[in-house]
């Protein structure tokens, strides 16, 4: 069902999230203040953000808060970045250590502003990570560091358990919500994720004006360079300077996306309304912790 333009405004009952208030909510949030870190929980006003932390369970956000792109999707604040901070690293690993978690995701800001794109901080982070916490399942969800394969082999060295790489949206609507992205770029990048060996994850945002026939395509070029496990949740819109929902796609539609993502090949698919890049899911944890090297 495509919602009309009168009611778009109207979020439906599928996409009420809910609102953290517990203790570990509470500890969370105390343990990302003391050491100065930024979640894109926070930042991209994730939906997810109560029910997550409130689990214990947050993404942390390296390089900064700021970002050097300009994404017409994104919460996360843009302009000029401040300087590299290169105690983060140590800062993250401690964090983690004492959240007492078994398994976390890193992602960043794009960092095009960097000799080195944030590479450097990238591997040195997860490095710290795990030697804080031995044993750890790290994911990281990486930006593409300008299609530098020299750069992006700096973080594939490291070997997280889970490579994740956004190709955010169909290709045709690119040049409107990521116009200093490329489609095919990013392609590359999960094939050389693949090409290390590496469990690799891709997710995108649905409701942006893409046809089903556009994601389905999308869906197939992921899953031909290897792609392990696919994403799709509902696009938000943060701002009224962002780009507008141009309509809120079914739980119905999600769960034909999830089923034709498993006949594709891949080996999991997550599909629905509240569901994000980082979402925290049982199916991909246990199918990780099967496969993992």
């Amino acid at each position: 069902m495509i919602a009309s333009k009168e009611s778009i405004t109207n979020k439906p009952a599928w996409l009420r999230g809910r609102i953290g208030s517990g203790p570990n909510c509470t500890r969370m949030t105390a343990l990302v203040r003391e050491k100065g870190l930024h979640t894109v929980c926070d930042e991209a006003l994730c939906p997810n953000k109560g029910e997550c932390w409130e689990q214990g369970r947050a993404t942390l956000m390296i390089l900064g808060s700021t970002c050097s792109r300009k994404c017409r999707f994104c919460n996360v604040k843009e302009g000029t970045p401040s300087a590299c901070d290169t105690e983060e690293p140590v800062r993250v690993a401690e964090a983690v250590a004492e959240m007492g978690l078994d398994e976390v995701v890193i992602t960043s800001v794009t960092r095009d502003d960097l000799p080195d794109d944030g590479a450097g901080i990238w591997a040195e982070t997860i490095k710290c990570v795990r030697y804080a916490v031995p044993g750890i399942i790290v994911e990281v969800l990486i930006p593409d560091f300008g299609g530098d394969a020299d750069l992006l082999n700096i973080v594939l060295n490291e070997k997280p358990a889970v490579l994740g790489h956004n190709l955010e949206t169909v290709e045709r609507l690119y040049s409107s919500a990521r116009p200093q992205a490329d489609y095919s770029r990013s392609l590359e990048l999960l094939k050389r994720s693949v090409d290390a060996e590496l469990i690799t994850k891709t997710g995108v945002m649905l409701g942006l004006g893409e046809t089903e026939d556009e994601v389905l395509s999308l869906m197939r070029d992921a899953r031909k360079t290897g792609c392990n496990i696919f994403y799709a949740g509902q696009y938000l819109q943060p701002t009224k300077e962002h780009l507008p929902v141009e309509r809120y796609v079914t739980p119905e539609e999600f769960n034909v996306y999830e089923e034709k993502g498993l006949e594709m090949g891949f080996d999991v698919v997550v599909s629905a309304p509240l569901v994000r890049s980082s979402f925290h899911s049982e199916k991909q944890r246990r199918w990780i912790c099967r496969n993992m090297t």
